[in-house]
């Protein structure tokens, strides 16, 4: 088995024929790397070997946890922040990360759509090239296989209106409880939504969530961590963010599921509107006018919450899910199926995007 290390700069993959026995895959001490001499069996028990993504904050391994039957795969995210930050921004990004883990501890048991948590530590070793010691933050979450809604688009073509009324529907009974749980998520795009090989649709990365009094009451301001394109104007200027602001989110991903085009192609910035009916696009007057309203600048001008979206969708033909993803998926994140082997564990996968 290669185990790949996690030091930020190194990534080196270190291979141990040894731990092909499952036998001693289980009972084998610390593994270190062989060029920095990092611990790659992480809190004495998951064991990173494939690099999944790196984004502002961190970087996300998957990884088997030795010490569960099946050695079950799931998602090992460390914190590793890039950039030249000074000390604000480096404790901001850090109780970004804190805030993550403790959302998924919350949330992620008490709703099948969201990855639970498995584990939350720190990591100190010596760094060789300075000879001091440095910290690393860890969080482990469930593995989610599948394909996100970006790269099915990418791939398939745009949805047809039931099935992106089925994504909707998925989305709105997530977000209402997650917002009924005083939880603002704050990026919520197509990259982030992900179908399992069963047709689940998950709700993925809880980094730049916000967590508020309940749902309308003591808003939270915004940190100006966003996505480009689906963050709406509060969110943009850092002001404070509702579950309105979610749903504006929401709102233009489902543009993007219904047109395969971004947020540049269907806004007019000189007009200061959005112009998403293009030629061709076949969308019920319903569905157009939810959207419309969801996408308004201003936050008290939209559905206040998912439930009144929801109410507003009702009494229609029951949406019909996107077709199933491929067998051999290009992006893996979140929940797996079971793995009994010892010799091979790693199912082939493709450089996620």
């Amino acid at each position: 088995m290669d185990l790949l290390c996690t030091r930020p700069g190194c990534a080196r993959l270190n291979p141990f024929p040894d731990l092909d026995n499952r036998n001693t895959l289980q009972t084998a001490q610390q593994k270190f790397c062989t060029s920095c001499r990092m611990p790659l069996i992480l809190a004495g028990r998951y064991l990173p070997v494939k690099l999944l993504g790196q984004g502002g904050f961190g970087a996300a391994y998957l990884a088997l946890d030795r010490f569960t039957p099946t050695m079950r795969f799931c998602v090992v995210k460390q914190f590793q922040p890039s950039g030249n930050l000074n000390q604000e921004q480096l404790n901001l990004a850090l109780s970004l990360f804190e805030r993550e883990a403790t959302v998924l501890e919350k949330l992620g048991d008490r709703h099948a759509q969201i990855p639970d948590l498995y584990a939350y530590f720190p990591l100190v070793v010596e760094n060789p090239r300075t000879g001091k010691e440095d910290q690393f933050f860890y969080l482990v979450q469930e593995f989610i296989s599948g394909q996100d809604l970006e790269k099915t688009i990418e791939q398939q073509g745009p949805m047809s209106e039931e099935q992106v009324r089925w994504v909707l529907g998925e989305m709105l009974g997530i977000l209402a409880f997650v917002h009924g749980n005083g939880t603002i998520h704050r990026d919520i795009k197509p990259s982030n939504l992900i179908r399992d090989r069963e047709g689940k649709l998950f709700l993925l990365d809880f980094g730049a969530v916000k967590e508020v009094a309940t749902g309308n009451v003591n808003p939270g301001s915004s940190t100006g961590i966003y996505s480009m394109g689906f963050a709406p104007p509060e969110q943009m200027a850092g002001g404070q963010v509702y579950p309105a602001t979610d749903l504006y989110a929401l709102a233009v991903t489902c543009l993007y599921l219904l047109t395969g085009k971004t947020a540049q192609d269907l806004y007019d910035a000189y007009h200061n509107q959005w112009n998403w009916q293009i030629p061709g696009l076949k969308v019920s007057q319903q569905l157009a006018q939810v959207l419309d309203r969801l996408l308004l600048p201003t936050p008290k001008d939209r559905y206040p919450n998912a439930e009144s979206v929801l109410a507003a969708l009702q009494g229609t033909a029951a949406p019909t899910p996107p077709p199933a993803i491929s067998n051999t998926p290009t992006k893996i994140q979140g929940k797996s199926t079971p793995v009994t082997s010892t010799t091979s564990p790693i199912p082939p996968v493709a450089t996620p995007a």
